[in-house]
């Protein structure tokens, strides 16, 4: 188990990188404006691929939005092998949340719901990898409206369950800096959308930063279940294969429940003796 922790933790940072990454290979390749670059216009006179100097002139084509820096090849290969990474990585980390909340208290309705709510926000994140938004725009665009919004409320929905489930004042700040981050996260997703709706390039620029803001807090956010999938046994897998419902009981309560049916079932055997 903390094996494979290790690797859920890896592969986390990796998506962190990576996303840093394509940034990178985007602006080398002169496909968007770096983020520090203020100058647009509505049309330039050379192509921000043949221009050089500090400054650029750049349209909003160039601006370094998320999906901008993976529409075009070779950054668009490694954007979709991010979203379908990170996709299965949302998917495994609900799930073991999921059961690892089971095994260690009881289910509920609420953690029910952010599991539904983490898989959607896998499903948005494959649309968003697979349709790049200068080619299949209204699918890109969907799948965004679906991964964004999803995300956020499994961030909210995974702060309140912190709180829920504290015992230890260590747990009680985790869960105020889980709440922390969901704010900034708010607050960054909000401005972006606001901003991005705006006709100014200086607003749309903006919007790309907190864009890229609210990404890195989500990733972050995930990462933070490592403190919990630490305590994490053989038996959080067990509740899996059991399909913990609602009135779940834990391994322990299970076999207390056990033993107490031996106890009655021998009392009454020596009744009837």
């Amino acid at each position: 188990v903390q094996d494979f922790l290790l690797l859920l933790l890896l592969l986390l940072t990796k998506q962190l990188f990576s996303q840093l990454s394509r940034y990178a290979m985007a602006l080398h390749n002169q496909h968007v404006c770096p983020v520090h670059n203020w100058l647009y216009n509505a049309s330039c006179e050379d192509q921000l691929s043949l221009q050089g100097g500090p400054e650029l002139c750049c349209t909003l084509d160039q601006i370094p939005l998320i999906s901008k820096c993976g529409t075009l090849p070779p950054e668009s290969c490694f954007f979709s092998l991010i979203c379908s990474t990170g996709s299965f990585l949302v998917m495994l980390i609900s799930l073991l949340r999921y059961a690892h909340i089971i095994e260690k208290h009881q289910n509920c309705l609420m953690n029910t719901a952010s599991l539904s709510v983490g898989w959607i926000c896998a499903a948005g994140l494959i649309m968003v990898g697979n349709f790049q938004v200068d080619f299949a725009k209204v699918l890109h665009y969907v799948g965004a409206g679906v991964a964004f919004p999803s995300s956020m409320m499994f961030v909210c929905l995974q702060s309140a369950l912190t709180y829920r489930l504290a015992k230890t004042q260590e747990e009680y700040r985790l869960g105020h800096f889980r709440v922390g981050m969901a704010l900034v996260a708010l607050i960054a997703l909000v401005l972006s959308g606001v901003f991005f709706c705006q006709e100014s390039f200086a607003l749309q620029h903006t919007s790309a930063i907190f864009e890229w803001i609210y990404c890195m807090i989500i990733m972050l956010f995930y990462g933070t279940f490592a403190f919990e999938f630490g305590g994490m046994s053989a038996e959080t897998l067990m509740v899996l294969s059991r399909g913990g419902g609602l009135n779940s009981f834990t391994p322990t309560e299970e076999k207390k429940e056990v033993c107490r049916g031996t106890v009655h079932l021998q009392a009454d055997s020596l009744t009837i003796l």
